[in-house]
């Protein structure tokens, strides 16, 4: 079956669904969403803890009430969300085939917003040697398995074991000890490579500068083998262990259709306006760059709409800007594109920096220096006024956005 859409989004999470609301009540049409999973809401259906804003009365939301929330104003807006339903290819520059429980369509659509956002890298991702035991789970999994087992009882306890150990030092691995806590497994320690964890981790210890080396045991997880700054080997027992964040952008259908990715973040390359090199095809949300919080990513997808509703009504496309690049320790940067027009950017450096000194430069020729009052870690973006971008000449070479750190 073939259909035309106005604007096609895929993906229900955060950025597509606002992305979808904001074009259906600006009256773009026909405005679909393509969602694979059973439900809509992204990552957030799955965070059943506090953290993302309030309702309208002011009581705190948690992950499934913000993904409700969500999906409600994309379909108060008239915009059609479809769940089920996988975008398996392209079948031409703005056209996708699409496996539903139907059977097999075709849609054509105007405008195409990648909405895909990101996944954690599994264990076999992350080249960690040893079998295949039962009880080695990513975040997502664990909050999948309590979410569907009930949050406790021997029913959720045997599906996770009674002791943990969760490898990461990012929040999410903080959510991760507190979820295996009301399922009521003990958590043995937290592990990661970083040199410094995130806080908020009790009286779990934390091991930093640590690597989780093997997998032991056999039919079942018995315990993970760790080796520490000093080189030395050891053994933690356990019988589950969560692999939290290093966060990898859901980029297939971007690759598929030969978009740029950019080196650092994995995404598609994008201007300000969330443009791909593609006419007609922009990508929004934790697709750029692996995860921010769910209120970033929808503040994305309502800032597309301008874009996508130009493009509707015929408007001449921007010239393609210059690249942006990182220096020094900073792992990425986003846009990847500037153009004429001063537009907000977000970096993010690989380790912990005290007080840097960030500079964006053209040619050689700074634009903006600033010593940073904070120390920026690598599990949180800095976000960089449209100030910052003032000045870039179009025509010019690349921008470089670097970072030295303080010293007295």
């Amino acid at each position: 079956m073939s259909r035309v859409v106005d604007v096609l989004v895929v993906g229900a999470g955060p950025a597509g669904l606002a992305a979808a609301a904001r074009l259906a009540a600006a009256g773009a049409g026909r405005v679909e969403v393509l969602e694979r999973e059973r439900a809509a809401g992204g990552v957030p259906r799955h965070c059943g803890h506090p953290g993302f804003g309030a309702d309208h009365r002011g009581r705190p939301l948690d992950g499934p009430g913000y993904a409700r929330r969500a999906l409600r104003a994309a379909l108060r807006s008239g915009a059609a969300v479809r769940t089920g339903v996988s975008a398996t290819g392209w079948a031409g520059p703005l056209s996708l085939d699409v496996t539903a429980p139907t059977g097999l369509e075709r849609i054509r659509a105007k405008a195409v917003v990648l909405a895909t956002g990101a996944r954690e890298r599994p264990r076999s991702a992350r080249l960690v040697p040893g079998t295949r035991p039962a009880g080695v789970l990513t975040t997502g999994e664990l909050q999948q398995t309590v979410g569907l087992s009930g949050s406790g009882g021997e029913a959720v306890r045997g599906r996770l074991g009674r002791r943990a150990v969760v490898v990461g030092g990012e929040p999410v691995a903080r959510h991760a000890v507190r979820t295996l806590r009301a399922a009521g497994v003990e958590t043995a320690a937290v592990v990661t490579e970083l040199p410094c964890a995130a806080h908020g981790f009790g009286a779990v210890p934390v091991l930093t500068r640590t690597a989780v080396v093997e997998l032991l045991g056999r039919g079942r997880l018995t315990g993970v083998a760790v080796r520490g700054r000093d080189g030395v080997t050891s053994v933690l027992r356990c019988d589950t262990v969560v692999f939290t964040g290093d966060w990898i952008p859901d980029h297939e259908l971007a690759r598929a259709r030969g978009l740029a990715l950019a080196p650092g973040t994995r995404g598609p390359v994008t201007d300000g306006a969330y443009r791909t090199a593609e006419p007609g095809v922009f990508a929004v949300g934790n697709l750029l760059r692996g995860v921010e919080p769910a209120q970033v990513a929808a503040a994305e997808g309502r800032a597309v709409a301008d874009a996508v509703l130009d493009l509707l009504a015929g408007r001449p496309r921007p010239t393609a800007g210059v690249p942006v690049l990182t220096a020094g320790p900073l792992r990425w940067v986003t846009p990847g594109l500037l153009g004429p027009t001063a537009v907000p950017l977000l970096v993010r450096p690989d380790r912990r920096l005290v007080r840097p000194l960030l500079t964006v430069t053209q040619d050689g020729s700074p634009l903006r220096r600033e010593r940073l009052r904070g120390d920026p870690v690598p599990w949180r973006s800095v976000r960089l006024g449209p100030e910052w971008t003032s000045g870039v000449d179009p025509a010019g070479g690349p921008v470089v956005v670097g970072a030295e750190e303080y010293a007295s």
